[in-house]
């Protein structure tokens, strides 16, 4: 008879917390990067000086499709999302997903981390060393990423330990 697996209580109210704050983020990077698209003088609560700018850093070309669709897509084309738009699917499915306790879901979980993370060390690259800029949003993205996929790679040990009990 195979036991019965419950979500331990830090991984619900850390992913809970990770997701909305990841969700939170993402809103309002859109938020910004929406704003400045009507009014270029916009200036958001998190542009803080000349290099610490995030509504400069959204408003890049790296601010959709991680700057890479542009090759393949027009500017316009509706597959060139903002990379917020991008961040607000992650953390929905990173929410929902969350609550299956599948092997398939933890799987999917770990992959679609693996792949924020590398998201985010491709624009914190960009970021550094070809915009010059700090942006505290972003900066604050890539922290919510790395935790979930630690979070995420917890749960996929603790699933496969007591898949190999029963």
């Amino acid at each position: 008879m195979e036991t019965a697996m419950a979500m331990p209580t830090w991984e619900r109210k850390a992913r809970t917390f990770l997701c909305v704050l990841g969700l939170g983020l993402s809103v309002y990077a859109l938020h910004v990067e929406l704003s400045r698209e009507k009014n270029p003088d916009y200036r958001a609560m998190c542009d803080l000086g000349e290099s610490v700018s995030c509504s400069r850093v959204f408003s890049s070309r790296w601010g959709r499709g991680f700057g890479l669709l542009q090759y393949f897509v027009d500017k316009e084309n509706p597959l060139n999302q903002p990379n917020s738009v991008l961040g607000i699917i992650f953390y929905s499915l990173q929410m929902v997903l969350g609550l299956s306790l599948s092997r398939k879901a933890a799987v999917f979980l770990v992959f679609s981390s693996w792949v924020s993370v590398a998201g985010s060390l491709y624009l914190a690259a960009i970021l550094a060393f070809v915009l010059g800029d700090l942006c505290v949003v972003c900066v604050s993205t890539y922290v919510v990423n790395f935790a979930l996929l630690f979070t995420n790679l917890k749960r996929q040990r603790a699933i496969e330990g007591m898949k190999e009990k029963s």
